[in-house]
């Protein structure tokens, strides 16, 4: 099975959870990136892995016409039905099916690294953005600075033996990100920080977003759910508030900018 359909896979099981309780969780780093771009009225814009729509509903109140990709079909059944303006369809991001200078921007919250070839991936960004456009891609960024790290090492430490790669935090220290960007042959103009709090009413509400994520269902399928669960949990206590609630901040995500 291919990257694009192995993630079709992981991230289309739960995707109704996954666009209502954990990707809003998101929109601070949405409107940074978004200003970044310069998406504003009749900005044709890219939402490169566009999850459930979120990102793209912020696009549609600035008046942009959007056009979509990602690999799970729930996922873009969802973006189609919260934005029915906008183009979006099943595909990879990694082989985008557009024409050349296509658009003014080109938007990837979140997605880069799940592609198998990311300097293959930013340099089909730069193809489908028009010349003076922008690209914008964010990720988690240093481990120090994610308090949400705590939860990664508990699906982690669930597993029966450390999963293949450099972890979730692989393009996040200082630097990388801007790499695979110049390599791409891609001018970088700028980064930034955000800080995206999470926050959840209990431990199912908490429970159902994150087992909805792609790396989280891989988890599962190697370690049983029960297992996962169970590490999550004892990991998440020292979150928990009085009223039961579940807060993890600071959750620090960066995002690097190019101009074509």
């Amino acid at each position: 099975m291919g990257t694009a359909q192995l993630q079709a896979d992981l991230w289309g099981q739960a995707p109704n959870d996954w666009a209502s309780i954990q990707e809003p969780m998101s929109t601070p780093l949405w409107k940074a990136m978004l200003d970044e771009a310069r998406v504003d009225t009749g900005t044709r814009v890219l939402d490169a892995g566009c999850g459930g729509g979120g990102a793209s509903v912020l696009m549609a109140e600035r008046g942009a016409l959007i056009s979509g990709i990602d690999a799970a079909e729930g996922m873009i059944t969802l973006a189609s039905k919260r934005v029915p303006g906008g183009d979006f369809q099943v595909g990879d991001i990694e082989l985008l099916p557009f024409d050349d200078d296509a658009f003014d921007a080109v938007f990837a919250s979140n997605s880069v690294q799940y592609s198998a070839d990311r300097v293959a991936t930013l340099r089909g960004f730069g193809r489908v953005c028009r010349p003076g456009g922008r690209v914008v891609a964010g990720l988690f960024g240093p481990p120090e600075k994610v308090t949400y790290r705590a939860l990664f090492k508990a699906v982690r430490d669930a597993l029966p033996e450390p999963p293949p790669g450099a972890g979730p935090f692989e393009l996040s220290m200082p630097g990388v990100l801007e790499g695979l960007f110049e390599e791409a042959g891609l001018t970088v103009v700028g980064s930034g920080e955000v800080d995206c709090p999470f926050r959840y009413p209990d431990f199912e509400t908490f429970w159902r977003a994150n087992s909805s994520a792609g790396p989280v269902q891989g988890a599962m399928r190697a370690a049983g759910v029960e297992s996962v669960r169970s590490s999550v949990r004892e990991a998440v206590g020292s979150f928990v508030r009085e009223d039961g609630s579940i807060e993890i901040q600071p959750n620090v995500f960066t995002y690097v900018v190019a101009s074509i």
